[in-house]
């Protein structure tokens, strides 16, 4: 999936007229590579062995699509059991979720699938669909009526 026509690359200029603030998370079991994929789209590395997150790191991203320049507040949290109490604080409030997880478990797509769920392959190590994951979540948020 693309991402809407007038997104730039991430640390793009604020020549968006409106400014937007989106918390995210990520979610998902241990060395699965969360903190891969938020280093990979907001510094643009990629390091083969990463240090496990202790509870949660928080980190920020500004990109601009279309009129608009998006603030990411993302929340990267740690996979291990022993933090998982800690998530509610992490996930309130947020706009959208990104469960990564182990690209061998093949139940994952279906179950995307039958719940209407953006669902979307990446890798951090070779940088495939890292930016357009997080430009079709914007999108898809875009799109949802305002209440």
């Amino acid at each position: 999936m693309a991402s809407r026509g007038g997104a730039t690359r991430p640390n793009g200029p604020n020549a968006g007229n409106k400014i937007c603030q989106f918390k995210l998370v990520l979610l998902g079991e241990s060395a699965v590579g969360k903190s891969s994929l938020v280093l990979r789209f907001v510094k643009g590395q990629f390091h083969e062995f990463q240090e496990s997150t202790i509870g949660a790191a928080f980190l920020t991203q500004t990109v601009c699509l279309d009129d608009t320049t998006v603030k990411f507040e993302i929340w990267d949290t740690a996979g291990q059991e022993r933090y998982h109490s800690l998530a509610p604080m992490y996930y309130r409030g947020a706009q959208a979720a990104i469960v990564v997880y182990d690209i061998t478990n093949e139940d994952a797509q279906s179950y995307a699938d039958d719940n209407s769920l953006l669902f979307m392959e990446t890798s951090a190590k070779t940088s495939m669909n890292v930016n357009e994951i997080f430009m079709a979540i914007v999108a898809a948020e875009a799109r949802q009526p305002q209440v």
